[in-house]
C-alpha cells in the first residue's frame, strides 16, 4: 500500500537546543521505510544562533510551514523571558488554521503558547519550566506530571528524551503500531512510554528493583497469551503484591492490569497490520479470549474496530 508523504518542518529559533532541533529532523527523515520528508527551517533562512554553543545554518524560512502537515517547535534558552518573533507566531497560527499539527518540545511550548492555542487545553513542558508557562500562560492548563499531552491538532512535551516519545506516538497515530516500533528499534529507544507516565520520580528507586521490573515486563511480553494477574507479575518480580503495583504505576504511569491490557492490545494492532489473521485466532494469541473481548477493547482505548484498524494500517 502506498503512503502519501507527511512534510514535516522543524522550526528553529534564537537560542534552539540542538536535542530538541536534532530528534525529530532524524525520526522523520526520509527513507524506504518513512512516509515522511522534513525540512529545517528559521524565522528567515540563514545563521541561527541556539544554545549550547551551536549555531544553526538554515536554507528555508518560515515559507516551509507553506507545506507542511507538521510543524515541531524545539526548545530554546530563556522561554520565560523571551518572547518568539511575531512573524513565527502569525506563521503558526495561519498554518494551523491551513490544518497543519503544530507540537512542541520541551520549552518550545513557550512558543506555542504565544500563539493562544493553547488557551483553555491541557500543555506541559520540560517541569523546571511548568511553573513559568502557567504564570506567563495563565490560560493553558499546564500538567507538569506527563511525558507528552495530545491535544489533537496541538501537542506539547516534556525535556529532550520525550520529545522521542511524542514523535513515536505521532508515528503510531499516523501509521499504526508496527511502523513506530520499527521507529523506536532504529533509534534504540523504548517502543512506547504513555503521556501520562510522569516526568520524573522524586525519590531514589534501588537499581536492582528497576531492572528486576523492566526484566517482568520482557518476561509479560512474552507470556500475553497466558493469564496474567498482578500476582503473577509480582511472583516474578520477587516482591510483594502492594510493592509492584506502587512502584509499576511510578515506572510507567498505568497499573501492571492497565500496562497488560495496553500490551496486549498493541500486539494485537501489529497482527492486524502485519498477517491475515482473523479477529479470533488474534484474540486468542494476544490473551484476549474473544473477538468480542478484543472488539470491546478496540473501541474503548482506540475508538475504532479491529477490522477498521486493518484497513486503515495494514501494510
Amino acid at each position: 500500500m502506498s503512503r502519501t508523504i507527511h512534510h514535516v518542518a522543524v522550526l528553529v529559533l534564537e537560542g534552539a537546543k540542538p536535542l530538541d532541533v536534532g530528534i525529530p529532523a532524524q525520526v522523520f527523515s526520509n527513507r524506504p521505510s518513512m512516509p515522511y520528508d522534513v525540512r529545517v527551517c528559521g524565522a528567515a533562512p540563514g545563521l541561527v544562533s541556539g544554545g549550547d554553543g551551536l549555531s544553526y545554518h538554515v536554507a528555508d524560512g518560515l515559507e516551509a510551514f507553506d507545506l507542511a502537515d507538521t510543524i515541531f517547535i524545539p526548545g530554546y534558552r530563556e522561554p520565560a523571558s523571551t518572547e518568539p518573533p511575531a512573524s513565527v507566531v502569525r506563521a503558526l497560527t495561519a498554518a494551523h488554521e491551513r490544518g497543519a499539527r503544530l507540537a512542541a518540545i520541551s520549552t518550545g511550548a513557550f512558543a506555542l503558547a504565544a500563539t493562544g492555542l493553547l488557551d483553555g487545553k491541557r500543555a506541559t513542558t520540560h517541569w523546571h519550566y511548568a511553573q513559568a508557562l502557567a504564570v506567563k500562560h495563565p490560560l493553558v492548563h499546564v500538567d507538569e506530571n506527563v511525558l507528552f499531552v495530545d491535544e489533537g491538532d496541538v501537542l506539547t512535551s516534556a525535556g529532550a528524551a520525550s520529545g522521542i516519545d511524542l514523535c513515536l506516538h505521532l508515528v503510531r497515530r499516523d501509521h499504526g503500531v508496527g511502523l513506530s516500533n520499527l521507529v523506536a528499534r532504529r533509534l534504540v529507544a523504548a517502543p512506547y512510554r504513555s503521556g501520562g507516565q510522569a516526568q520524573y520520580v522524586p525519590r531514589s528507586m534501588p537499581e536492582p528493583l528497576g531492572d528486576v521490573f523492566a526484566g517482568t515486563r520482557e518476561w509479560a511480553l512474552a507470556h500475553l497469551a497466558e493469564p496474567l494477574t498482578l500476582e503473577a507479575l509480582a511472583r516474578n518480580a520477587r516482591v510483594s503484591a502492594r510493592t509492584f503495583s506502587r512502584r509499576f504505576i511510578e515506572d510507567t504511569g498505568y497499573t501492571p492490569m492497565q500496562w497488560v491490557l495496553r500490551a496486549r492490545v498493541d500486539l494485537a494492532r501489529e497482527l492486524l497490520e502485519r498477517t491475515d489473521l482473523g479477529v479470533e485466532q488474534i484474540a486468542d494469541r494476544v490473551g484476549l479470549g474473544t473477538g468480542a473481548n478484543l472488539r470491546m477493547h478496540f473501541q474503548r482505548i482506540l475508538g475504532t474496530s479491529p477490522t477498521e484498524y486493518r484497513h486503515t494500517f495494514s501494510a
